[in-house]
């Protein structure tokens, strides 16, 4: 088991899920709910979420060595172990439409002053859509990690 100042490596490398994939759902929300931020903040968040993704199975690998080192752990462990299978992928197409809503936002020409200017009807809809639908999985991603969170807190204080 790895440890950084005595602590094990899980609830530390945890930490950067549990606060980056959240925060990238907060930068979606707004790119989706405001579209004259989107070209501004698509790409900070596509990052904030790429490394929350990235953190997701480091966590996972340093949650199962840490398991490994407890002589296998409770049901409340396994409860946690096996929710968090769930996070990866939902992680994976929260990035992936993130990116894609990147791409898609710089189809839209921009006008002076930085906002986006007269645009194919059919670029700007499709740069909604897919912030919407970034929005939307962000939104599960969230709950996926608020929940599985909850397992891996009972498994630890119970």
């Amino acid at each position: 088991m790895y440890t950084v100042a005595g602590l094990p490596l899980h609830p530390l490398i945890v930490h950067a899920v549990v606060v980056l994939l959240p925060l990238a759902t907060v930068g979606t929300l707004a790119a989706a709910a405001l579209p004259a931020w989107r070209r501004a903040l698509a790409i900070p968040t596509l990052l904030v979420a790429l490394a929350g993704a990235v953190a997701v199975p480091l966590a996972s690998s340093s949650g199962w060595r840490l398991r490994s080192t407890m002589g296998g752990g409770s049901p409340l462990v396994a409860e946690h172990a096996a929710r968090a299978s769930f996070l990866l992928p939902a992680a994976v197409l929260f990035v992936a439409l993130l990116a894609a809503v990147v791409f898609a936002d710089r189809r839209v020409p921009v006008a002076a002053g930085g906002h986006a200017g007269p645009a194919p009807a059919s670029a700007s809809r499709l740069a909604a859509g897919l912030a919407v639908a970034a929005a939307v999985v962000g939104v599960v991603v969230t709950a996926l990690v608020v929940w599985i969170g909850h397992a891996g807190a009972s498994a630890v204080w119970s």
